[in-house]
């Protein structure tokens, strides 16, 4: 299904809506973002359901975006120039400085580094600090994760079979790396597309580097789907760039 702009541009309010309060967004919310009556944002989010992008989890309740909206919503977020954080044009969360702001403090505590090893646990410890994400890197033939604290306390890991899930990633997450290799700068696994712990409602979202150890060394975050994706995103791309060039010269 093609989707409308106005779909769109729903669609990627109730993402965005949904990062911040972690409850399910109902119409009239949206109707006062569009300045459209709540009839009007029913019926595009009937049809935003019926597409698969969209979920209602309660009766009465609002709608949560599915795996295939945030698989949308990432997609076309990539398609964008650099420096656009928000796709919806009705809301207004994410602005330009403070992920510029958050990318200086990587350069900064990633630069000050003089050991491979100190400047790739900095780095995921710093995005730990800046996502609230659990942080991982491979540093040689070792994962080194951090934050897993940080991530058990988003509300979707108060479920001990989502953690059970989390916990299986994570434990097969080196050897599938090693096997998988992913190819891209940027890889973005979402809920069911992790090839390990998919009831996790998790997204992996990982760049490779060159370090002295590989040529296929990786960094990233695991977090909810529900996460800043424009922000998480720009993050781990740019750990990965700045570890690149740092350890080169190193």
């Amino acid at each position: 299904m093609k989707l409308t702009t106005r779909q769109e541009q729903i669609l990627f309010a109730i993402i965005e809506e949904y990062a911040e309060i972690a409850t399910p967004v109902g119409s009239v919310t949206l109707a006062k973002l569009f300045n459209v009556s709540s009839a009007t944002i029913r019926t595009e989010m009937a049809r935003l359901e019926e597409a698969g992008y969209i979920a209602q989890p309660h009766t009465s309740a609002g709608r949560v975006p599915t795996d295939a909206g945030y698989r949308y919503y990432v997609n076309t977020l990539a398609e964008q120039p650099d420096g656009v954080e928000s796709l919806s044009q009705a809301t207004s969360y994410h602005e330009e400085k403070p992920i510029e702001r958050a990318n200086r403090v990587l350069e900064v505590r990633i630069g000050s580094q003089t050991r491979a090893d100190s400047a790739i646990r900095g780095a995921v410890d710093s995005l730990v600090d800046l996502t609230g994400n659990l942080g991982l890197a491979t540093i040689g033939d070792q994962l080194y994760i951090s934050g897993i604290g940080r991530l058990f306390t988003q509300p979707e890991f108060l479920d001990s079979e989502r953690v059970q899930s989390v916990a299986k990633l994570l434990d097969n997450l080196e050897p599938w790396l090693r096997e998988a290799a992913p190819g891209q700068a940027l890889n973005i696994f979402i809920g069911q597309e992790n090839p390990i712990g998919k009831t996790s409602q998790a997204s992996l979202i990982i760049s490779r580097f060159r370090s002295p150890y590989s040529d296929r060394s990786y960094i990233g975050v695991l977090g909810p789907t529900r996460q800043n994706y424009a922000k998480v995103m720009s993050l781990v791309r740019c750990a990965g760039v700045l570890l690149e060039e740092t350890l080169a010269l190193g």
